[in-house]
Order: C-alpha cells, then structure tokens, then sequence
C-alpha cells in the first residue's frame, strides 16, 4: 500500500486548482484530504461518501437521456399504446414535488438532480401521449397547471416548509401509486406497446441505486422510503417488459383476427364448391 501511495500522491497532491476545488466541493475538506492528499483507502466512512457521490453524479448524468428513447419510440410510432399517461401524470406532480422539498432544504444536487431532468422529459412524453390520444387541448391545460403548481411550491411566502414536508410525504405515495396504472395497462392489454425498454430498466437500477445515496447522505427517511417502494414496483414492471417481450401489439392482434375469419370463409366456401362439384358428376356434351 505504501508503494501505491508514493505513486499516487505526487499527482493527487498537485492537481490544478480547478480540479482541486471541485473535489473539495464534492467530498468536502474532510475526506478530501484523506483520499486524495493521504491516499488513505482504509477510511471507510470516505470511501462511501466517495462512492455514494459518483453514483449519485452517475444517474444525474444519466437522468439528461434516460426519456430520451421512449420520446423519440413515440415520435416515429405515433403511437401512445401501452403508454399510460395517468402514470406520467402522476409521477410528474410527484417530480414537481420532490424537487422544490429538495431545493429549499438544501439538500446536495448529486442526491436529486435527476428528478429536475426526468421532469422535462415527463412533460414532453404526457404532451406526446395526450396528442397521439386524440386529445391536444388536455394537454396544453396539464402544461398550464403545472406551471401554477411550480410557482407555488417553490415560493417560501405561499408554502410554508411544514407544509412542504406533508406534500413530499404524498408525493412519495403519488410516486410509488405512478406506477401502479402502467402495471395495470400492461396487464390489460398484454403487450408493453410503446413503452421503452431502457427507461424501464435504468429506472430499476436507478431507484436501486438511489436507495444507497440517501442512506449515505440525506437523513430523510419520507425520501428514502419513497425509494425503497419505487424500486419494489419499478422491478415489477422491469419482470413484465421481460414476459411480454416478444408479444404482438394490440394492433397486429387485431388485424390477425381481421385476416383469419376471411381465410375461413374462402376455406369454407371453395370446400362446399368441391362437394357440389363433386355431388353433380362429371358433366357428358349431347350429341345433336
């Protein structure tokens, strides 16, 4: 270790002041200094702290695309089955909500930062749904009312933060409940239509991993309890994206069945040709 140690601290203790600063800022003084300055890896609580914040920057990072495939399955589909847009419904007022109890508590943006994300992208994929829906208007009315919402929640002199406090509380119920209509649509229509594979699955991993940076950093458990059920019902939908994988749309089923009572009708009937063919006998030409 020590031979490590006098490999590593020349560069660690020389960093620009740029990247100094940012580490500071990161991991605090603290361990700061007992990672990089002393190189010493057997801090355990540093080493978590240390983990935890890459992780957390890792999904914020992450949380810039993460929408991004089911936006753009949307757009070339134009479709909106197997969509549920009560779940983004849902999920957004809980986003909005979770958002402004973070920011006015102060709390560090590698522990929310994706929600601020994963909000705008939750917009724009209500809005798609609402269109491909048949419902335009709807949708420029769930855009107006959530413009009011942001105002006031993130005002101190209209919410108070007790207040705040009792709307992140239901906010980790309406986040958890968010899921519960997509479960149900899926079910219902036994198909995952054009519902993306990669948010699925890197919302199972985040909320898994989210778990983890709470624990280590916010002494919230509203928050951390939030987490802990997203991630029981995240699973549940990451199971039936693997079920119905390969299950035909709603669409094809339906023309399926369009085509298969045709093919019986001509079946049917080219058969009661033969037999009345077949009953007649040949046919003999008369001479004259």
């Amino acid at each position: 270790m020590d031979a490590v140690r006098s490999l590593v601290q020349p560069v660690t203790q020389n960093l620009p002041a740029p990247i100094r600063d940012l580490g500071v800022s990161i991991l605090g003084d603290t361990c700061y200094k007992a990672l990089l300055l002393d190189v010493d890896v057997e801090n355990v609580e540093c080493l978590k702290l240390a983990v935890s914040k890459g992780l957390g920057i890792g999904i914020v990072g992450a949380s810039l695309v993460v929408k991004v495939p089911q936006i753009l399955k949307l757009l070339r589909s134009k479709s909106a089955e197997g969509v549920s847009f009560l779940s983004y419904a849902l999920e957004t007022s809980a986003y909005l909500i979770s958002l402004a109890y973070n920011v006015r508590n102060g709390f560090p943006f590698s522990t929310y930062g994706e929600t601020a994300f994963i909000l705008g992208q939750n917009i724009v994929i209500s809005m798609l749904v609402l269109n491909y829906s048949g419902q335009p208007g709807p949708a420029a009315i769930f855009v107006a009312l959530l413009a009011v919402c942001a105002y006031n929640l993130f005002a101190d002199s209209l919410i108070d933060m007790q207040t705040l406090g009792y709307l992140q509380a239901g906010a980790g119920v309406l986040g958890v409940a968010s899921k519960v209509p997509q479960i149900l649509a899926i079910w219902k229509e036994g198909t995952t239509g054009q519902l993306s594979a990669f948010a699925v699955f890197n919302y199972l991993a985040g909320s898994l991993t989210r778990i983890f940076t709470t624990i280590q950093e916010v002494d919230d458990k509203l928050i951390l309890y939030g987490f802990v059920a997203g991630f029981a019902l995240n699973a549940i939908l990451a199971l039936q994206m693997i079920y119905y994988w390969n299950a035909p749309s709603a669409k094809a089923r339906g023309k399926r069945r369009e085509v298969i009572p045709v093919d019986a009708h001509d079946a049917a009937h080219s058969s009661s040709s033969s037999s009345s063919v077949a009953k007649k006998g040949p046919t003999t030409r008369r001479r004259g």
